[in-house]
């Protein structure tokens, strides 16, 4: 028997009829709407976790493109450093190279004058012996007409010739004392240079550039004694940039991880989705036929 939809409540065959639709196909459609109401739920908490995650990715996405600028300035700023610290290096060897040879050729120029200095005087000495043979020959040619002429000019021109080596020496000496003075002031000044070539370089690499206080302990007055921990340039430099790389991996070690709950995330939304859509054809058709009854 067919119940109408305008009756209240009717038996037929033992079973119960309301509104035209049995309680099995009644409680079947709510049945139907809890499913359909808790895959509604179960995708909207996908959905808000698939959009948290989305931002979240977004975010770190943003986070590792800073890193990754600033990795590069301080890897460009480490490799500055590098090179200006073997500029420095460089420049100490060549200095102490070029300070080694002033000071050498110092040394020699000083042994030099020292010999051109007994040269002289034994010159001044031969000046004196040829001066003095000279006017003994000439006095004796004056009492003895038979001494040689060509004797008196030979002795005329060797006195001439020791004087004209006297001179030359004496030339000779002031310049080597000029060399000396010329090798004074570039040892002086090779000397400033490597000084200030070692100062450079240990200011790059082992002097104190710059300090950090740790208080390691507190005397009865309550006066903090401070321990100072040298850091150089170079130290500061590779620091940054090993802080900046270890950031930079971590920022991208964040980012496969959302990515990868991101991708799970929306897997299971995608499921999820078909699954409410799913129940929701079922709901529908539950309906429809349930009117159509």
């Amino acid at each position: 028997m067919i119940a109408t939809k305008s009756s209240s409540h009717m038996q037929t065959g033992g079973i119960r009829i309301k509104y035209g639709i049995t309680e099995k196909k009644k409680s079947e459609i709510d049945n139907l709407v809890l499913q359909v109401l808790d895959a509604q739920h179960e995708v909207d908490q996908f959905q808000a976790i698939v959009t948290s995650l989305a931002q979240k990715l977004n975010n770190f996405q943003g986070y590792l493109a800073v890193a990754d600028n600033n990795r590069t300035l301080a890897l460009n700023n480490k490799n500055m450093k590098d090179q200006l610290v073997q500029s420095a290096q460089d420049l100490q060897a060549n200095s102490g190279i070029a300070f080694d040879e002033v000071t050498l050729a110092n040394a020699k120029s000083k042994q030099l004058a020292r010999l051109l200095k007994k040269v002289m005087d034994e010159l001044i000495y031969c000046v004196d012996v040829v001066n003095k043979l000279s006017n003994l020959v000439i006095s004796k040619k004056a009492v003895n007409p038979l001494i040689s002429d060509e004797l008196v000019t030979l002795v005329g021109i060797a006195g001439n010739d020791a004087n004209n080596a006297v001179a030359l020496t004496l030339v000779a000496l002031k310049s080597t004392f000029a060399v000396q003075a010329s090798n004074l002031e570039a040892e002086g000044a090779g000397a400033l240079q490597y000084q200030q070539s070692i100062s450079l370089y240990n200011a790059l690499t082992f002097v104190i550039h710059k300090t950090s206080d740790i208080v390691i302990s507190r005397v009865p007055s309550n006066i903090p004694v401070i321990k100072k921990i040298p850091q150089s340039i170079s130290t500061l430099l590779d620091t940054a940039y090993d802080n900046a790389k270890t950031t930079f991996e971590q920022m991208q070690k964040a980012c496969n991880i959302t990515t990868i709950q991101l991708s799970r995330a929306t897997s299971a939304l995608n499921k999820a989705q078909v699954q409410l859509r799913s129940l929701q054809s079922g709901l529908n058709a539950a309906n429809a036929a349930a009117l159509a009854s």
